[in-house]
């Protein structure tokens, strides 16, 4: 395959706040801001920032649970931004989804079995064998034993069902799945059990993985590249071992500073991020970082900053940092 998996180009988002049928006149939640970015098949692009940064609008336009209000979505060489609900059909095959609630996610009236097969009898007729056969190769795969697929939802652990919401993205064979904060619900021993299986799984079958998510040491754990959002805007894209070694937006700076570490001798260099995030209804002027930010100079305060290219490949979207390459 020539080419990325994934492509995204200016994916916008605006949610409208006005009164009456044409929302024309009201406030608007500027949710995602001209986002742009590739993942190639076999590859985790890791998507990371606070709460309200746009993360998991950025993945509903990805799977076109919502269509954006403007960009372009496409999938090995296909635009399905705006594809009809018939042309987009064939296409939900090779993009599947892995929610954060593993217990609402899944349908509590049908049985793990049942929840495995499902996406499949959508598109193709099974007859009982292959039902079973399916539901037990992939439960295997994701590590449960074949017996479980008669159990309920209720009747298994957080762990047991977010494998079978992995399972039941798997049966389709997608080539890229979004995983939106797909282990945060999880015990800590059970997240690693869940993200080994994840890579496990994207080195047997190639799978690409969007992976968005809150937490760093997972991110670093798992990730090829991560994009760092701030209000809707991607400020920092880069290799994972080269972000974490020396981040260069501030912001990506001061998110690294604010996690933890597990070894109490150690101290993260620079300082957490302080203040709020600003209102998607009425972001600031120029970056939107400018109003937290310690080197702040008034370029940033008018001038929203595009997304610059430095010299070990990264992409950061900051005047400060690259003042050096202003012609």
């Amino acid at each position: 395959m020539s080419g990325p998996l994934l492509k995204v180009e200016n994916l916008t988002k605006h949610y409208p706040l006005g009164r009456g049928f044409l929302k024309k006149s009201g406030p608007v939640v500027r949710a995602l801001e001209n986002v742009s970015f590739s993942v190639a098949a076999g590859e985790t692009l890791c998507i990371v920032g606070e709460s309200g940064c746009g993360k998991s609008t950025l993945a509903r336009l990805l799977m076109r649970i919502v269509k954006p209000t403007s960009g372009r979505v496409v999938i090995d060489g296909t635009d399905v931004t705006d594809l009809e609900p018939n042309a987009l059909r064939p296409w939900r095959r090779r993009m599947q989804m892995v929610f954060q609630d593993p217990y609402s996610s899944l349908n509590p009236r049908l049985t793990a079995g049942q929840i495995i097969t499902e996406p499949v009898e959508n598109f193709e007729r099974l007859s009982p064998k292959q039902r079973q056969a399916l539901a037990s190769d992939l439960l295997q795969k994701v590590g449960m034993r074949p017996e479980m697929m008669r159990r309920f939802p209720s009747e298994l652990s957080g762990g047991q069902r977010q494998r079978l919401a992995i399972a039941r993205a798997l049966a389709l064979q997608p080539s890229l799945i979004v995983a939106d904060e797909a282990v945060s619900a999880l015990d800590v021993s059970v997240q690693a059990q869940i993200l080994n299986l994840l890579l496990d799984l994207q080195q047997d079958m190639g799978i690409a993985f969007v992976f968005i998510s809150h937490d760093l040491s997972v991110v670093e754990h798992i990730g090829h590249r991560v994009a760092v959002m701030y209000l809707g805007r991607i400020v920092e894209l880069a290799l994972c071992e080269a972000l974490f070694a020396k981040p260069t937006h501030p912001y990506t700076e001061a998110l690294i500073a604010a996690a933890p570490l597990p070894d109490p001798t150690r101290v993260r260099s620079g300082s957490p991020v302080e203040g709020e995030v600003p209102s998607p209804i009425n972001p600031p002027c120029g970056c939107a970082f400018h109003p937290r930010c310690p080197y702040a100079v008034e370029r940033c305060r008018m001038e929203i900053p595009p997304l610059v290219p430095m010299a070990d490949g990264r992409l950061v979207a900051c005047h400060v940092r690259t003042r050096a390459l202003d012609i």
